[in-house]
């Protein structure tokens, strides 16, 4: 068990169940420290954090703690595309080398901008190496990822590609916003600054490194102490240094998980798995799309698109990568099989490497949003997220 925690914040009427969960996830997880969030619409409803933001426990967790959020990226990313097609500046069924004609070299020219946010276009892995420093140069980066060739026949299977989605849709973004604005420049603008969202792709110099939670890994007993959902086929893979799911994982090579937090990582665009940022904020977002506010800039029937309960798939369940079924719709992944979230097949969100997670539920209204210092190990469905959510239910 671990030492006794004191759990910060506000909770609305009828959410206790949540602040319990959280509570319990510091006492029999393994929690170091966190934060979850949850929003009506644009009204806070759940709004807490808790524990330490270093493995030695010496420094707070404060109101303002930022994470690293690796994949919950994605959903702020997909947000940001969902804007620009609002906008008419992109389509989703149209093909990617109608805004980026260099893109359709070696067999690409039919990938549709929904393929690629679908995981469908069979680009997960690059096969020139490319490090964190070559990223910052997105010139050079355009020309690398648009001489990539597919690694399956696009459009036929879907396979996780974990850092690559993002460098594609931000240089696809980039060509298409008249402004020529990067994809974290258009979040800080046209979505962060109005809704008052600490997130950040990106992260201005400005920002100290002192309100970043540094993350830790799992490693030792603690492995048996706290994972139960452990990804032994990928664990093989990486293991082994090959396979799908390994070249995946490392392309480009941005450096362990848990390294996440310095600066070098966090000042560069990788709309993929590169945010930063609270549980309010995500939980921000999501809860304005989920209530329809009227404060994001997609229009209602984008966001009624987003939360379609479209399920019927158009490539086989099993993900290349991930090597367990899912479901990605328009970026977002869709709650089901057994990662369910929110109340109904309209739910989406994305999850982040080692637990964090946002999501919107449109049947309810509710955004939600969870961050964390220590990275559990689970594919999908980390035991202190579901936690959460499966308290959260209980509140609907």
């Amino acid at each position: 068990m671990s030492e006794q925690v004191t759990v910060h914040g506000e909770v609305d009427s009828g959410f206790g169940p949540v602040a319990d969960a959280f509570r319990r996830n510091f006492e029999q997880h393994g929690e170091i420290g966190a934060a979850v969030a949850v929003y009506a619409g644009d009204r806070p409803v759940v709004d807490l954090w808790a524990g330490y933001r270093d493995r030695k426990r010496t420094k707070a967790w404060a109101r303002d703690t930022m994470t690293p959020v690796w994949s919950s990226t994605k959903g702020v990313t997909a947000f940001v595309i969902a804007s620009a097609v609002s906008r008419g500046l992109l389509d989703y069924e149209a093909p990617v080398a109608k805004y980026w004609p260099e893109f359709a070299a070696h067999g690409k020219e039919s990938i549709t901008v929904r393929q690629l946010l679908d995981h469908q276009a069979g680009l997960a892995a690059l096969d020139k190496p490319v490090r964190l420093s070559d990223m910052a140069d997105m010139d050079a980066l355009a020309v690398t990822l648009a001489e990539q060739k597919p690694l399956w026949r696009p459009g036929t299977r879907h396979g996780y590609h974990p850092i690559t989605a993002g460098l594609y849709q931000g240089e696809l973004l980039r060509r298409v916003d008249p402004a020529g604005r990067t994809l974290g420049r258009v979040l800080a603008e046209d979505f962060a600054k109005p809704l008052g969202l600490e997130f950040y792709i990106g992260m201005p110099e400005e920002i100290s490194l002192d309100r970043v939670a540094a993350l830790s890994a799992t490693e030792g007993l603690d492995i048996l102490r706290f994972e139960r959902d452990l990804p032994v086929r990928i664990g093989i893979q990486l293991y082994a240094k090959r396979g799908l799911s390994f070249r995946a994982l490392n392309s480009p090579q941005v450096g362990a998980p848990a390294r996440a937090s310095r600066r070098e990582y966090l000042s560069v665009e990788s709309p993929g798995a590169g945010g930063v940022g609270t549980a309010r904020a995500l939980a921000r977002v999501y809860g304005a799309a989920a209530g329809d506010t009227g404060e994001l800039p997609i229009d209602r029937e984008l966001l009624n698109r987003l939360a379609a309960a479209d399920t019927a798939d158009d490539v086989p369940a099993e993900d290349l990568v991930l090597l367990t079924p899912s479901r990605y719709h328009l970026g977002f992944r869709k709650s089901r099989g057994s990662f369910r979230f929110g109340t109904d097949k309209r739910a989406y969100g994305t999850t982040g490497y080692g637990g964090s997670f946002g999501f919107a539920d449109p049947a309810t209204g509710l955004g939600f949003g969870y961050t964390m210092n220590r990275l559990g190990m689970a594919v999908l469905d980390d035991v202190r997220g579901r936690n959460l959510r499966t308290a959260l239910l209980r509140c609907t």
